[in-house]
């Protein structure tokens, strides 16, 4: 056992929990395997668990720490938290939406079924044309409502360790200059100029590579795509990713 760890596991959980708060993004990373060997001690701070962590923050080690301990007992959100629906993370809606079952798919790592609720509540606030044929316009993704971006982009950031999420895409387009026929590979949508097959193709696991999920219909060019990471709601709140 390294210097380091032997340290991390000395520490008493609750100064490891703000060790880990506080890490740098690599360190943060470091920190996992640890934090996955004491998990019985986080669960034995009870409703303590997450007093350092804020409900509304687009940040990840909350997302990771909760995931882990729903992992070992399922019914700790409930009994201890409060959270009945399984829900922690503060979700607004403009639209009155619920995106509570999108916290139960991405807190169980559902990732597929994750994506699909994404979609389908994409189309919902895009309004009711875009309910009927089944797909949105890039001429309608201006009228969604700033707040429910970001919230979907939230949820899906902080329960992914950072790795998936909209700004993550918008991100690691503009590392590539804007390249759109750069993007598709990198993230897993193309390889060898043949789009990856839905859904059987894709990986629905949290191995997949950064910015894999959510995915965005591309038939039809990059104007949707382009729309949404474009949207003036995400675009001062590009994330940085990890590498």
């Amino acid at each position: 056992m390294t210097e380091e760890k032997t340290h991390q596991t000395k520490e008493s959980i609750s100064e490891f929990l703000e060790s880990f708060r506080m890490a740098s993004e690599r360190k943060r990373l470091g920190f996992l395997t640890v934090l996955e060997e004491r998990v019985e001690e986080l669960i034995g701070l009870g409703s303590s668990l997450m007093s350092g962590f804020e409900s509304d923050l687009c940040d990840w080690p909350p997302g990771f720490i909760l995931q882990l301990v729903h992992k070992t007992d399922e019914s700790f959100l409930k009994n201890k938290l409060d959270c009945d629906d399984l829900s922690w993370f503060n979700a607004p809606s403009d639209a009155g939406l619920d995106y509570s079952p999108l916290q139960r798919y991405l807190l169980n790592e559902n990732f597929e079924e994750a994506d699909r609720f994404t979609s389908a509540k994409l189309r919902e606030l895009a309004g009711e044309k875009a309910v009927k044929r089944g797909y949105v316009y890039f001429t309608e993704v201006e009228s969604i409502p700033a707040i429910d971006l970001l919230t979907l982009n939230q949820l899906w950031i902080v329960y992914s360790r950072g790795k998936f999420g909209f700004t993550v895409q918008a991100k690691i387009l503009e590392s590539l200059g804007g390249q759109y026929d750069k993007l598709w590979p990198r993230i897993g949508w193309k390889k060898d100029g043949i789009w990856t097959r839905y859904p059987k193709a894709f990986d629905w696991s949290i191995e997949a590579p950064n910015g894999h999920m959510p995915l965005v219909n591309q038939l039809r060019g990059v104007r949707l795509m382009d729309s949404l990471l474009k949207h003036q709601g995400l675009t001062d709140k590009i994330q940085p990713f990890n590498d």
